[in-house]
């Protein structure tokens, strides 16, 4: 096995650091300090029975000088040769640290014995025979050792696929065998579940079982390929991937916002896994996707919880907290789901369990230092669906705008701000007078032909703000806000006493410009990111005239408001119909195009350091963006690199074949949610505290066929590296896959859980696939995709709770991925069926057996409406009662009836209807069961 240097820096404590008083400094003159007389007497003496070679508290020791130059868990070295201003060891000796002082609980050590320490690390930490040293610890872990391809195990059988022949291997080798194949019925639901998250339709089964007849094995290969192909199969890969990294569209915490339009980053995972996009280009656009055109894919930065600023108030150190804490999210949701590493243990300190220093930890956080939570308008190729979208709507909105210039100026209101358009005119400067004692704006903006995305008003493009009152209320509110180009809280408020003058703003621009519009808002960041609110965000209507300076100095009257509100339409009545039309534009827009979206904005990076126990009040060395130094993960960047530069870069590292870990965390991945469980089986954690693979070959030959896949086989069809379909294919392709599932007492005894795949793994379906698997059998599932998510809670005040107010209504009747996705509310039908509250990641759902269960099934107005309708649908589509209760069994089990549940179910139909048989098969173990 390959030996690795692991970099671990110094504990949260250096017990017995000096726990003794009482060394006379013999050598105390001014000279050369000696290691032998001066220093080690006081580490033999006072420090070595704690920090030994027999002991380490805080993974520290103190007899040898490489791992003092390493330090120990907390992150930073206990000396630095040269530099005793850096040296963690006089810190705490000196008890200048408030929360570590050495030795505990005892008074500090004597001045003169500090002096001589301090001066020995000024002189170089000269220790004879260990100046060479350097502190290693061999590591043999499998997980951050190279991908090696293994040599496929001769086949046992006539068995061509290389996973069977891994697993036969194995199980030869356990005294086991696979079993005999799954019957073709039970083999469809399996293999269509998997895929695409819907049972199969009668119809979809009797042709199935027609083309099973005449060629078993063209049937199944020509059944998977359709739903591979099939748009629902990126709707079922989508839900694992949005478990994973905690996808939801609230924030948590106490207010528990709703997230505008974060739905479009779900879109985008939708649309990723239907049009198979490679692995590692789906990883470098969750990263970087606004330098690749995919900019709503950077939503996977931000998908974590997070506490909003409103929340936090303006203190400045809870502030500072709140970002520290956002940051970690953000790793949370790298490390869990690419990664496969718990990189927040390393937040405070250096990681207990694997080779992830302190330093690692901050070094990454670095990439994402322009990465904030919050909503910016994404960016997209021009041949993105909904660039293309908005370019249609924007050319009907440009047609209608095109007929209002000829009667003058107009208002829109776009939401988050209201925009006056005004006849071009070429000026150096403008004023803005109102009509109103009590004005509230967070950014004013002005535009020009010559500049249509260019605010020419900004500070940053040299334009210069006058007005009254220039501090703002009360002096707290100044009017410099209004050209900061930042939006939301922080606001210019003007308001003015009876008598004074109305607030009026003046801008002078770098030089004369040609403008011809200009945007006004109150709180745009808080429009942007919140939705569903019973207080909206509040955009007055702004009452002004807007005068600009000619070019003998004086202020001509230009454009007002009441002008293009009133008069305008009074003297044109024909413009309401125009208005209305661009705003209906606007609105649909917002739906269909290029919108503003919790995706993620973007800020200045600022310089990244370790901070002690993870604290934002103890920052100490600068540290450049890299990813962990186990993986070289040295990217080349320094604290000026652009965010953008940090982000792409990182992410091109990242998908390196090279890595260790990203082929095999998501192959690993994919295998789970095929068998139901991994070949590592804690799939978010592939470090020493993690599971050990079952089968450690063939996750490797996995691992390195999927970014360089071999096989030339006619059954594999695409031999693209990183191919996602492509690897789920060759899985669902193999005997292991499509053996049955029924147990055998031989082979329970050797191997209970069935690990080694000697049958298929039988297995709860997930609270999805339940309800549309209703849906569909009721034939009232709305298989559209994307778009919005479908509502089931109520409009809330800011810090009220979220309640369901209707889960089974018409509207609700798409798939299951696009219910509202809330964080920490129960929706009050399938939470119980372990439906993931989006708080932690769940890389692997937990399965558990409730009452519950059965109760919702049972009484829930949702599956009593299916119930209705699939029994009236068996009724329209049979002859008699007999007929119905065939026709619901092939529905929603995929099966026809036993003699004995035909009688029973015939009875229960008699007498109290055939409604109650829709609900008692729905709760059955079939039902819920993927066999």
């Amino acid at each position: 096995m390959r030996r690795i240097r692991r970099t671990t820096l110094l504990g949260l404590t250096i017990a017995c650091v000096l726990g003794l008083s009482g060394l006379t400094a013999a050598h105390a003159e001014e000279g050369t300090v000696s290691f032998e007389d001066d220093i080690a007497p006081i580490f033999e003496s006072r420090c070595t029975y704690c920090h030994g070679e027999d002991e380490q508290e805080a993974g520290l020791r103190l007899d040898r000088r490489g791992h003092m130059l390493r330090g120990g868990d907390s992150g930073l070295p206990t000396i630095v040769p040269g530099q005793p201003e850096k040296s963690y060891l006089l810190e705490v000796v000196g008890h200048r640290d408030p929360v570590v002082k050495m030795p505990p609980d005892e008074d500090k050590i004597p001045q003169d014995e500090i002096d001589l320490l301090t001066r020995w690390i000024e002189q170089g930490a000269n220790w004879p025979g260990q100046m060479d040293a350097i502190a290693e610890q061999t590591l043999e872990h499998w997980a951050f050792l190279p991908v090696q391809r293994p040599e496929v195990p001769d086949a046992a059988s006539d068995n061509a696929n290389p996973i069977d022949r891994f697993l036969e291997a194995r199980l030869k080798a356990e005294g086991l065998s696979l079993s005999e194949a799954a019957e073709p019925r039970a083999l469809l639901r399996r293999v269509s579940i998997v895929l695409t998250g819907l049972p199969p339709t009668p119809e979809q089964s009797e042709r199935f079982l027609a083309a099973w007849e005449q060629n078993s094995e063209v049937a199944y290969t020509t059944l998977v390929d359709d739903l591979l192909a099939s748009p629902h199969f990126g709707e079922r890969w989508a839900q694992h991937w949005l478990d994973v990294i905690r996808w939801a569209e609230t924030n948590g915490s106490e207010a528990n916002l709703y997230r505008k339009n974060a739905w479009i980053y779900r879109d985008y995972v939708i649309r990723a896994f239907n049009e198979d996009k490679p692995y590692d280009e789906f990883v470098r656009e969750q990263l970087a996707g606004d330098t690749l055109g995919t900019g709503e894919a950077t939503g996977f930065l931000v998908s974590g919880p997070h506490v909003p600023a409103a929340t936090v108030g303006r203190e400045p150190s809870a502030i500072r907290q709140a970002r520290a804490d956002r940051m970690d999210e953000v790793m949370q949701t790298v490390g869990a789901s690419i990664m496969g590493v718990t990189l927040g243990c390393a937040r405070c300190h250096n990681h207990k369990f694997d080779p992830i220093s302190i330093k690692d930890y901050y070094a990454m956080t670095g990439v994402f230092q322009d990465v904030e939570f919050g909503s910016r308008q994404p960016e997209l190729s021009a041949d993105h669906p909904r660039k293309q979208r908005g370019r249609e709507i924007w050319r009907q909105i440009a047609a209608e705008r095109s007929k209002l210039r000829e009667f003058g100026g107009w208002e829109e209101d776009w939401g988050a701000y209201r925009e006056l358009h005004f006849k071009p005119v070429t000026t150096e400067a403008i004023r803005l007078r109102f009509k109103m004692k009590n004005v509230s704006l967070d950014e004013l903006e002005v535009f020009g032909l010559d500049s249509q995305f260019t605010n020419v008003a900004a500070a940053n493009q040299g334009a210069r703000l006058s007005g009254f009152p220039e501090k703002g209320f009360e002096g707290r509110n100044p009017i410099d806000r209004l050209n900061d180009s930042e939006y939301g809280t922080m606001v210019w408020r003007a308001k003015t006493e009876k008598g004074e003058e109305n607030p009026w703003v003046r801008i002078d621009f770098n030089g004369p410009k040609n403008i011809h519009r200009l945007r006004l808002s109150s709180n745009r960041e808080y429009y942007f990111d919140t939705d569903y609110l019973t207080k909206k965000p509040w955009l007055p209507r702004y009452e002004y005239d807007v005068d600009i300076l000619g070019e003998d100095g004086e202020w001509k009257p230009w454009v007002g408001t009441w002008v293009v509100n009133k008069k305008l339409n009074e003297s044109h009545p024909e413009r309401k119909r125009m208005l209305a039309s661009i705003q209906k534009h606007i609105d649909l827009i917002a739906e269909e195009g290029p919108r503003p979206s919790f995706i993620g904005r973007f800020i200045e990076p600022q310089v990244t350091r370790v901070l002690l126990r993870g604290s934002p009040e103890n920052p100490r060395d600068e540290v450049f963006p890299a990813g962990p130094e186990l993986f070289d993960g040295d990217l080349g960047l320094t604290s000026d690199t652009p965010g953008p530069k940090r982000r792409a870069e990182f992410a091109e590292w990242l998908t390196r074949k090279e890595n260790p870990l990203t082929s095999r965390v998501m192959v690993n991945r994919l295998w789970h949610h095929v068998f139901g469980s991994g070949i590592v089986v804690t799939t978010s954690d592939f470090g020493e505290a993690g599971a050990e693979p079952t089968h450690p070959e063939l996750l490797d030959w996995l691992a390195a066929e999927f970014y360089e896949p071999t096989l030339t086989d006619a059954a594999v069809v695409d031999h693209q590296p990183w191919n996602v379909k492509r690897m789920i294919r060759l899985m669902v392709m193999s005997q292991a896959f499509r053996q049955s599932s029924l147990p055998r007492e031989d082979a329970l005894a050797i191997d209970s859980d069935s690990a080694f795949l000697w049958r298929f793994p039988p297995k709860r379906v997930e609270a999805e696939v339940i309800r549309d698997a209703i849906l569909q059998a009721s034939g009232n599932l709305d298989r559209s995709l994307g778009g919005r998510s479908y509502r089931i809670h109520n409009e809330k005040d800011t810090y009220a709770q979220w309640q369901v107010v209707d889960n089974h209504g018409s509207e609700t009747w798409r798939r299951m991925i696009y219910q509202e996705r809330m964080r920490r509310v129960d929706d009050q039908m399938f939470t119980p069926f372990d439906f993931p509250d989006c708080g932690q990641v769940r890389a692997k759902r937990p399965v558990s057996t409730t009452p519950l269960q059965a109760l919702n099934l049972m009484n829930s107005d949702f599956v009593i409406e299916q119930s209705k309708l699939i029994a009236d649908r068996a009724m329209q589509e049979s002859h008699s009662d007999r007929q119905a209760i065939e026709r619901v069994f092939a529905l929603l089990l995929n099966r026809q009836p036993s003699d004995d549940e035909l009688e029973t179910c015939l009875e229960v139909a008699n007498e109290i209807g055939l409604n109650m048989v829709c609900r008692a098969v729905m709760n059955s173990n079939e039902f819920v069961f993927l066999p």
